[in-house]
């Protein structure tokens, strides 16, 4: 089918899904989800989607750390890497936007897609707008939203009682994380990302870094009340492999029973977990930094009362990865399901 009846719509609106996370994990699920938008899906049966991506903000590293400390903006590197998973021409405006200038006193290491964002913040005084301006140079196919327009931190409590302040230190930390908070406590995040959270027929959380970039979203004052009052099916794609001392020894029910924790109480409906295989060469490789993959204990989310989503969602290219294309396909399966749900709801 093309798409989903709605009573009183336009006749066959796309499937809302809001995807909620940050770095390459988001990205990844956005590449995929762009073959379903405009009418142009892959296969026949699935319907086509309009996507909502809202992103972490807390990232203090890198390009997008060096540009915070010294333009006081916001960290543009996860919102420029779903502007490129999302853009229609992924050839030159893209390879423009990941460009990285290997020299140059004050512009090495900074990709020309943190510097336009940079610099169209100054321009429109507003970072939301900035990633609204960009939306449009790069013509994507969907919205792009921060999770807040304040300038937060993340900070983690480690096993040990010790507090660990900023996301780079949090991610370079080899202790286990038991809850990680922002800085200020109160932020508020966007109405519009409220507003698509509510209208939303599938609500997506990770793939991505669980503490560092699907978390902090949760922090922000009001998303994770929304994300719960919304009528949308809320699904989690769980991590492929362990993150050394973040999720060390953490099981898929683990991942879960974290973003429950944080988010105040249960919020999930759905884990979609791999069952694929994982071959020896890059289980070795991975095992020499303390990474294995996560086990898919099957009773333990169960009784959590969530629903678990198996398929083989592994892509291994030097690393492994989420194949972009499988994990859609589940998210729009998924999405059709929330229709029927928002449908009834009313």
């Amino acid at each position: 089918m093309q798409g989903a009846a709605i009573p009183g719509g336009t006749g066959t609106d796309p499937l809302r899904i809001v995807s909620v996370g940050g770095g390459t994990g988001l990205s990844t699920l956005l590449h995929g989800l762009k073959q379903f938008t405009g009418g142009h899906s892959p296969a026949r049966r699935h319907s086509s989607v309009d996507i909502v991506a809202i992103v972490t903000v807390s990232d203090d590293g890198g390009s997008s750390g060096r540009l915070r400390r010294d333009f006081d903006v916001l960290p543009p590197g996860d919102i420029r890497n779903c502007l490129v998973a999302l853009s229609e021409d992924e050839a030159l405006l893209s390879r423009l936007f990941q460009y990285r200038f290997a020299s140059g006193r004050g512009l090495k290491g900074h990709s020309f897609g943190n510097l336009f964002l940079t610099a169209l913040t100054h321009i429109t005084g507003d970072f939301p707008e900035a990633v609204r301006e960009s939306s449009d140079v790069l013509a994507i196919k969907g919205r792009i939203y921060p999770a807040t327009a304040s300038n937060v931190s993340l900070e983690a409590v480690l096993e040990n009682g010790q507090r660990v302040q900023g996301e780079t230190r949090i991610s370079r930390s080899r202790r286990r994380i038991e809850t990680v908070r922002l800085r200020p406590r109160r932020c508020r995040p966007l109405p519009d990302a409220l507003a698509a959270i509510a209208d939303a027929d599938l609500i997506t959380l990770g793939p991505g870094s669980l503490f560092t970039s699907v978390i902090p979203n949760l922090l922000v004052s009001g998303i994770a009340e929304a994300i719960r009052r919304s009528p949308a099916v809320k699904a989690y794609f769980v991590n492929l492999m362990w993150q050394p001392g973040e999720t060390t020894n953490f099981g898929a029910s683990d991942h879960i029973a974290a973003i429950h924790r944080h988010a105040g109480g249960k919020l999930l409906d759905y884990a979609v977990v791999n069952t694929g295989e994982i071959g020896l060469t890059m289980r070795r490789r991975y095992a020499r930094q303390h990474s294995a993959p996560v086990a898919n204990d099957f009773e333990a989310i169960g009784a959590m009362g969530v629903n678990v989503v198996c398929g083989d969602l592994v892509q291994e290219s030097g690393l492994v990865r989420h194949n972009a294309e499988a994990i859609a396909a589940i998210a729009v399966e998924l999405a059709a399901e929330g229709r029927v749900r928002r449908l009834k709801s009313r």
